[in-house]
């Protein structure tokens, strides 16, 4: 029997705000255990919650960025159930009337668009953190995170693959950044998933038994957790028995899901309006002045690179994963417009520059920033540097081939520079790292001349009879080696379309 997988994502996004939700502690990570949670925090008596006015900005910028409806107004709940590291007994959520429903999110899997839509986003408040490391023979409960302000973002079962579920995953961690609601930072928590997986045979629309595995903070760990989870459901329906509703984990060392604990349905948590707290209400004002104030969106601007700079929709794709890619990518096309001399035929000056310009921002800049590990924000060739280096191919002072080690070296200089490599002097050295300055320091020009093409041309040909004699046979792939012959002649600063036209032109004759 073929198996389809059905998938949705429950993820939270820590909100970027200096204080907690319900209460004025701070929210900053890495403090001593304990030293950021107040009464209010730890549930002391009396104590009465007040909503944080930027958290539930930053929910309605949300809601707005995807298209969603923004409820005017909301209620809080009490979401009833005991952990250690959860002092008063219940959270702090919304359950019947969150602040955003609906909604949708587009993504790309080879090179395919999908949308997945949204259920919901609620505003709620983070637990504390059970401690197991160092401890013998008892936990330790840190509460710096309890009361922290979540945003709970839950997907419909749209999506069908892990490949899907981590496409999804990154397109809503790159616009929680990009519209500056929460850091993303999934080492800290800041960005946490949790999967909902089930199985069910291909064609049928009835959904299977889920299993929600918590708390997966990698995207590589959220493929793997899914397409085991999936295999362990397939092998059991496949021997013929049943799966059991629960809650798992995974362990990364084993590369398997386990068994947490029985999952709790809605009605188990005995949700119902929190006394303490007024409903939330948000005014048609207030939501307009978030929409005006909202910076142009990754599906806006992709869609715009596609109409006016006549991008295919993988580079658009790629340049709007991060708001740091994009700016990045048009800095360089600012810069490029105050360079002179650069020849464009008929095409508009951006149209021209786009491509190449994306290509490289998307491979070679992408390339060193991965073997670096390191974002596009940490790059050490500026946008101004790298328009530098594209004018010197565009106008054919240098070739592709000599262009890439220009890069090359000129990361390398860059990066060595700002380590702090300190000269004899105790100074860190000056040295000029612009493209100009590395074609002329090591004679990288193009070799345009034309006589001297020809007499390499003429040498090439002399010492290849046999590859003539194929190219003149119909072998097309022989003129290829031929003009190899001559790039490496010449160091590759040869002139490629040149050299094309001398061959063809001699060995015609």
């Amino acid at each position: 029997m073929k198996w389809e997988t059905v998938i949705g994502l429950e993820v939270h996004a820590q909100l970027s705000t200096k204080s907690k939700m319900f209460s004025g502690a701070a929210t900053a990570f890495g403090a001593a255990p304990n030293t950021q949670a107040c009464a209010v925090d730890i549930a002391l008596p009396g104590v009465l919650p007040v909503a944080n006015r930027e958290a539930v900005a930053k929910a309605v910028r949300f809601g707005l960025a995807i298209g969603a409806t923004v409820n005017r107004r909301s209620i809080f709940a009490r979401k009833n159930y005991f952990y250690p590291d959860l002092p008063k007994g219940y959270q702090i959520s919304q359950y019947e009337l969150p602040i955003v429903q609906g909604g949708a999110i587009p993504i790309f899997v080879d090179g395919k668009e999908k949308t997945v839509q949204l259920t919901r986003a609620h505003l709620e408040e983070d637990a504390g953190k059970s401690l197991h490391e160092g401890f013998h023979d008892f936990t330790g409960i840190d509460l710096n995170r309890a009361g922290t302000p979540l945003l709970e973002i839950v997907s419909e079962p749209d999506m069908r693959s892990a490949q899907e579920a981590v496409a999804y995953a990154r397109t809503l961690h790159a616009l929680v950044r990009w519209i500056d609601i929460c850091d993303g930072n999934m080492q800290e928590g800041s960005f946490r998933c949790d999967a909902n997986v089930s199985v069910r045979p291909a064609g049928s629309d009835k959904l299977g038994t889920r299993c929600e595995i918590k708390n997966l903070n990698s995207f590589r760990f959220l493929e793997r957790a899914i397409e085991f989870e999936a295999r362990r459901q397939i092998e059991i329906l496949e021997d013929g028995g049943a799966i059991v509703q629960e809650t798992r984990l995974y362990d990364a060392d084993r590369d398997e899901t386990r068994s947490m604990r029985t999952k709790e349905d809605a009605h188990d948590y005995r949700y119902f309006p929190d006394p303490d707290l007024l409903p939330l209400e948000v005014s048609d004002r207030w939501i307009e002045e978030t929409k005006s104030a909202l910076p142009e969106l990754p599906e806006a601007k992709r869609q715009r690179y596609e109409r006016e700079l006549l991008m295919f929709p993988q580079d658009s794709a790629a340049l709007t994963a991060s708001r740091e890619t994009a700016h990045y990518f048009e800095s360089v096309l600012d810069e490029l417009r105050t360079i002179p001399g650069i020849p464009y035929g008929l095409q508009s000056p951006d149209v021209a520059n786009a491509k190449h310009v994306a290509n490289w921002v998307i491979n070679d800049i992408g390339s060193r920033l991965n073997q670096s590990n390191i974002s596009i924000d940490q790059c050490p060739v500026s946008p101004r540097q790298l328009a530098g280096l594209l004018a010197r191919l565009f106008d054919k002072t240098i070739s592709s081939k000599i262009a890439k080690e220009v890069f090359h070296e000129m990361w390398d200089r860059i990066a060595q520079s700002e380590i702090g490599e300190i000269s004899i002097t105790g100074h860190p050295p000056v040295m000029d790292v612009s493209a100009d300055a590395i074609i002329r320091e090591k004679g990288l020009h193009q070799i345009s001349d034309n006589s001297e093409l020809e007499r390499i041309c003429d040498d090439v040909i002399g010492a290849n009879p046999r590859q003539v004699a194929d190219y003149r046979s119909g072998k097309d792939r022989a003129f290829n080696s031929l003009v190899g012959q001559v790039m490496k002649a010449t160091g590759g600063k040869a002139n490629p379309q040149q050299v094309s036209e001398i061959l063809k032109r001699k060995l015609a004759g």
